[in-house]
């Protein structure tokens, strides 16, 4: 049965996650939209001022702090969303957290701890979302993958392994349920590197401070293609074109991605700075919260034609952001960033 999914004003969504990033953009946007809001993350002081700030505008807004590494923690968060306005529609599966470091060098501890957030918590979330709908009657199930969950980079190694480990559980998952003939829609997002507060929140093991590899895009389009998937059952949907060619030029030139990445992606993940605080990462603790943006000083492309375009495959802009454009913009070194923001790019 195919999905069916109610406009964003109808709807109640999960979001988790929600309390700094693509998570707290997105319940932002949600609620401006009329969405009714259950909002979980660790940090209870910026869930709590993000819940009473959505409700001073009108909107309607549950704060549930939780950890998405214990299923304990996400049926709580179900268990909310029940009592306080009978069910959910969304459940958008968001947190997650990075490494900077050679696979060898980070910790089998720090290893462990971040697929506990980024792979068990989504498969802890999606179950339990599952588990509701399945009774509800259909939604939708949200997941936050990756360019690199179809092309691992270096320095990010288990971060990639993470999100390659989401994607298959989340297609896995797909087809148990469409195979079952539930109306769930099971959609999985892969952004491009978004400028969030990513790197700060993530643990550095690198001899400077880390920096994401351009282009790089803002969380209002991420955000965006999240509730766009809401609201339209859809496979999966790449966030900027710069993800879109990382996946198209891995599957057509793998070896070729392989030595582009070598010679470049070192490079571009690291900064000219000194590092930071290396003890403050959210690996095992809240981090900074109530900021949606890092404030990356190179160019942050606020919006992606591509994404838009593929959000509406009837359009002639589809055509315009075809395949062996974005694979020749890969292939050309991604680019490296100016001191600018742009007001519209791919």
């Amino acid at each position: 049965m195919k999905p069916r999914l109610k406009k964003l004003h109808d709807q109640v969504v999960v979001i988790t996650g929600a309390s700094s990033g693509i998570g707290l953009t997105t319940a932002r946007m949600a609620a401006a939209r009329g969405a009714r809001l259950v909002l979980a993350a660790r940090n209870e002081d910026a869930l709590r001022q993000l819940a009473a700030e959505i409700e001073s505008r009108g909107g309607q807004a549950l704060a549930v702090v939780a950890d998405v590494g214990s299923e304990d923690d996400m049926r709580r968060v179900a268990a909310a969303a029940v009592e306080r306005f009978g069910g959910f529609d969304t459940w958008i599966n968001n947190a997650g957290v990075s490494i900077f470091g050679r696979l060898e060098e980070v910790s089998s501890e720090d290893h462990r701890q971040l697929f506990q957030t980024n792979f068990w918590g989504v498969v802890h979330g999606s179950l339990v979302a599952a588990e509701h709908l399945r009774r509800q009657g259909g939604g939708a199930i949200i997941n936050l993958g990756s360019e690199v969950s179809d092309r691992a980079v270096p320095l990010q190694g288990m971060y990639a392994a993470s999100k390659h480990a989401v994607k298959g559980f989340t297609d896995a998952l797909r087809m148990e349920l469409e195979e079952e003939g539930l109306p769930i829609s099971v959609t999985l997002i892969k952004p491009a590197a978004i400028d969030t507060m990513f790197v700060a929140h993530a643990r550095n093991y690198l001899e400077v401070e880390p920096q994401l590899p351009p282009p790089i895009y803002a969380p209002d389009v991420a955000a965006d293609a999240i509730l766009h998937a809401a609201e339209h059952p859809v496979r999966d949907l790449f966030v900027g074109s710069g993800a879109k060619a990382v996946s198209a030029a891995s599957h057509y030139a793998p070896r070729l991605v392989d030595r582009v990445m070598e010679r470049f992606m070192f490079s571009q993940q690291k900064s000219s700075q000194p590092p930071g605080d290396r003890s403050r990462h959210s690996l095992y603790k809240p981090g900074v919260g109530l900021q949606e943006r890092q404030g990356d000083p190179r160019m942050v492309r606020e919006h992606s034609v591509y994404t838009a375009a593929v959000k509406r495959p009837g359009t002639a802009l589809t055509a315009a952001a075809g395949l062996g454009l974005l694979t020749w913009m890969f292939l050309r070194g991604r680019g490296t960033g100016t001191r600018a923001v742009a007001t519209q790019s791919v």
